[in-house]
């Protein structure tokens, strides 16, 4: 069925792209609004869904006699992968893609990726925060169509998974994980000693559930929001990675707008990420209780340090491959120091 709808939604985006086209005349009415089309993966519970849905008020607020909002979730729009391809080329305007998968359109986006990089979810925030830390990586797609315009927290990536705990690296195994697609993630699943699999979002729940893969790597929503937590009834809190999702824009809108507008759209973009980051504290508390209560899933808290260790020697790779990071690297470690793990 969601399939379906996706089809659907395609065809009609596909539709009015088309039409759009054909009648750019009439789209110079004084009565013509811009429909801003936005797409994303989580459902209409998820606080990314709520914030684009602030967001789609205060615009609509500000300048609604020139944009009309549509907030479009659950890959209604494609996969993230076909969602940013489409921001791309203007046929959306707006969309939210995980940092691990915008590393394969820019490689400054490999340091976000990386395993262990941050110490602690306040280094993470502030670093995150610090345009001096995200502006060149955000900037650095413009070449490919399409820049950040504010980050979203996606909380701490952990492994869960069917009928296995993981209590240490060994556990993993011979296991097949699914992971984001990005060549870091493959890496760090290699490392760790378990089978990646690569693949979209989408397609997790049925791979579980069919066993076609023995676990995956998500924060907590996965098991609820999704679903996961129906079928993995382990998760272990390893806590390897801490990746943003990033609210995309395309260059043919964003580059588009006057100053008077851009203006209103940065204070909206700060909005998205303000009230997307107070949902997703509640949001993170709901699940974990729901998951343990309702769906039987138990939750582990491993030493984390084995996984570390292994994980490490990516950071030199890492900084050895790509040394215009390295000043970015070095300015989070600082902020490591300065909010330390409370471990």
């Amino acid at each position: 069925m969601k399939k379906r709808y996706r089809a659907v939604a395609l065809a009609l985006l596909l539709t009015m792209t088309v039409g759009m086209t054909a009648g750019c005349g009439a789209s110079s009415s004084e009565n013509a609004k811009k429909i801003i089309r936005i797409g994303h993966n989580q459902s209409t519970n998820h606080p990314t869904h709520i914030a684009l849905l602030a967001f789609e008020e205060f615009i609509e607020e500000e300048l609604g006699d020139k944009y009309d909002v549509e907030v479009f979730p659950s890959e209604l729009l494609g996969s993230q992968n076909e969602m940013v391809q489409l921001t791309q080329t203007g046929a959306i305007d707006f969309c939210v893609a995980s940092n691990s998968l915008l590393e394969t359109f820019s490689d400054n986006y490999t340091l976000f990726n990386l395993p262990y990089l941050f110490a602690s979810s306040e280094a993470y925030h502030v670093a995150m925060d610090d345009e001096n830390i995200t502006g060149p990586i955000f900037e650095s797609t413009k070449q490919a169509g399409f820049e950040a315009v504010t980050w979203l927290d996606a909380g701490t990536r952990n492994f869960y998974t069917v009928d296995t705990a993981i209590e240490t690296p060994d556990d993993l195994k011979g296991m097949k994980i699914r992971v984001q697609q990005s060549p870091t993630n493959v890496e760090m699943m290699d490392r760790l000693g378990g089978s990646a699999t690569p693949m979209g979002f989408g397609d997790v729940y049925t791979s579980l559930q069919s066993k076609i893969i023995d676990g995956a790597e998500n924060n907590e929503l996965a098991l609820t929001d999704n679903g996961h937590g129906d079928v993995c009834k382990y998760y272990s809190y390893d806590m390897h990675q801490m990746i943003p999702d990033i609210l995309i824009g395309s260059n043919t809108f964003v580059d588009g707008l006057d100053s008077e507008e851009r203006a209103v759209f940065e204070e909206g973009f700060e909005l998205v990420n303000q009230v997307q980051r107070e949902e997703w504290v509640d949001a993170v508390a709901e699940a974990k209780e729901r998951a343990e209560n309702e769906q039987g899933v138990t939750f582990l808290y491993p030493d984390t340090e084995p996984f570390r260790e292994i994980c490490l020697p990516m950071h030199d790779s890492m900084l050895e491959k790509y040394p215009d990071l390295e000043p970015i690297y070095e300015a989070i470690q600082a902020y490591n120091e300065e909010y330390p793990s409370e471990e």
